[in-house]
């Protein structure tokens, strides 16, 4: 198990917001780019009305997740499976059209090609019921403009490692809800210049 320390930082921050769009029912989850599955361990626990399915490209991720969640006893974290965002939803572990309330993203955008987070919101506008929440957390550009200077730095040094990689654009993720059925329905400013993004499907 592998547990970054930013992971350990923001688990309770975002678990603020998170409870904000989950309902009083039963709440069908799905994260992809679960990532050591700290998260999932940690939300599942603190939402026991949800079915939480972490997902993640990297087979290595995968193990991890599986680790945590058989350590902190978390039964309603379902085993994590391999999910390529970039491909069609139909791969996504089938996951059915309408049957999800909620789609969590952390982290995941600024270390991905675009067509990643292309791949995230077709996935949201079919997988997601209508009401449900496609949830992204992480540094981002708002309109244009990326701050403070330590995120500017932070982007300069993303498309050095890898010119596909990146802080996206609240305007360009604007444009990709609203092509697939979202609206962008609240920013909430977090820690460490860090922002959380609620699209709920219409």
């Amino acid at each position: 198990m592998q547990a970054p320390a930013a992971a350990q930082r923001n688990k309770g921050p975002i678990l603020e917001v998170l409870r904000e769009c989950a309902g009083p029912g039963e709440l069908r989850v799905l994260e992809v780019g679960a990532g050591s599955g700290l998260h999932a361990a940690y939300f599942a626990r603190a939402l026991p009305q949800s079915r939480w399915q972490p997902s993640d490209i990297d087979p290595r991720a995968l193990r991890s997740i599986a680790a945590y969640a058989e350590a902190m006893q978390v039964p309603n974290v379902l085993p994590p499976i391999l999910l390529d965002v970039s491909q069609g939803w139909e791969t996504w572990g089938g996951t059915q059209p309408a049957t999800l309330d909620l789609l969590v993203s952390i982290n995941m955008m600024h270390i991905a090609a675009l067509c990643c987070t292309e791949g995230l919101f077709r996935g949201a506008g079919v997988l997601l019921k209508p009401g449900g929440v496609l949830f992204t957390y992480g540094p981002y550009a708002v309109d244009g403009r990326i701050s403070p200077q330590s995120n500017v730095d932070f982007d300069r040094s993303l498309r050095q490692s890898n010119p596909a990689w990146g802080l996206r654009d609240t305007a360009l993720l604007r444009q990709l809800a609203e092509a697939n059925g979202l609206c962008l329905e609240r920013m909430v400013d977090m820690p460490a210049n860090n922002k959380s993004l609620i699209f709920r499907k219409q």
